[in-house]
């Protein structure tokens, strides 16, 4: 799959629909920066700030280092849950600012009890640090997408299925 350059890929999604897991592995097989919200936030409250709420900081950051790397021509996939459609607008703004294209990819898991399961092994792998609880995805503000360019389901499809899926969906909507 052909990327042109440079173009931000905004991946959105609860945690649990597999978005980090696809957006990862999508980087390392093309030329693409990712910047990971949760990375940032966790490297901002380890940091001297150390503050619990960060609030919008870590998307700040992401901004700033996707709008400098998409000026120096770079692909950029962007991992965060976009709970809220003014962060949405953000990332469209970034990309209009720094002359590259953008489209929007929101991954869903359609089956819930399995969803819950995926939550529930992560909040259990990390210990609970780090990572929220299955009543925290299930009571998350998280408004509906509009004008999103490819919603994906990965319910009942491994990481490998999830990817060709995503691969075929993106070299249909990338030019």
């Amino acid at each position: 799959m052909r990327v042109l350059e440079p173009h931000l890929l905004i991946f959105g999604g609860l945690p649990g629909s597999g978005k980090t897991s696809l957006a990862s592995a999508l980087a390392r097989s093309l030329p693409a920066l990712l910047l990971r919200i949760d990375t940032i936030e966790q490297a901002l409250t380890a940091s001297v700030l150390g503050r619990p709420d960060l609030e919008d900081s870590g998307y700040r950051v992401a901004y700033a280092q996707a709008e400098e790397a998409l000026g120096l021509g770079q692909s950029v996939i962007a991992d965060s849950v976009n709970p809220i459609a003014i962060t949405r607008k953000a990332w469209l703004g970034v990309a209009e600012r720094a002359g590259g294209a953008a489209s929007q990819i929101e991954i869903f898991c359609s089956d819930r009890a399995e969803h819950r399961r995926r939550v529930e092994r992560r909040f259990r792998q990390a210990g609970g640090k780090g990572v929220p609880d299955w009543p925290a995805v299930e009571s998350r503000h998280y408004e509906p997408w509009q004008n999103v360019d490819l919603r994906l389901d990965t319910a009942g499809r491994s990481l490998e299925q999830s990817l060709t899926e995503l691969r075929a969906a993106l070299a249909v909507l990338l030019p």
